[in-house]
């Protein structure tokens, strides 16, 4: 039993202790490290195989990658090629219109069809009287007279007028 605060001490702790130290310094077997088919599963995976799993992720993220490339640069050539038929397709459309268009032009603006409305529909006639306006000398105004007699005789007749039109028009639509 011991007391706390006593003075007395036991003589032999000392030895016992350092008997005890001596005993745990030396161990009766020696042990090897690194041996043994123990040593090889604690070791766990060797670098070589880690490097070899590293380069091969990397040459399959290389083909991936390439083969999404060529797969969008695809898909953006079909759909290039989509719309540039389409665009094809309206440009056609609007010749077509176009054409159409001209035809139907130079039939409604043709002379004798307006002559022919204005005269059946609205009862209008060509005038017989018109006005010369000289801007030059009076040696011109003597030439405009003996003009305007002449040009008085051929346009009486305001369908024979507007035929000649008629076929120039004709043969702007062939």
């Amino acid at each position: 039993m011991r007391y706390q605060g006593s003075e007395a001490m036991s003589m032999g702790a000392a030895e016992r202790r350092r008997e005890r130290l001596e005993r745990q310094e030396a161990p009766s077997f020696e042990v090897v490290t690194g041996g043994g088919l123990d040593a090889r599963v604690r070791a766990g995976v060797s670098p070589v195989f880690v490097a070899r799993l590293r380069a091969a992720l990397a040459v399959f993220a290389v083909l991936l990658a390439l083969g999404m490339a060529r797969v969008a640069l695809s898909s953006a050539s079909i759909t290039l090629l989509s719309s540039n038929v389409q665009l094809s397709s309206q440009i056609e459309s609007a010749e077509s219109l176009n054409d159409q268009l001209r035809v139907q032009r130079s039939v409604l603006s043709s002379n004798a069809r307006i002559s022919r409305i204005a005269t059946q529909n609205y009862g209008m006639v060509l005038s017989g009287d018109f006005v010369t306006v000289s801007l030059g000398s009076d040696d011109a105004t003597a030439d405009d007279g003996a003009a305007s007699d002449a040009a008085d005789a051929t346009s009486t007749d305001g369908e024979a007028a507007q035929s000649a039109d008629g076929a120039q028009a004709s043969s702007d639509v062939a």
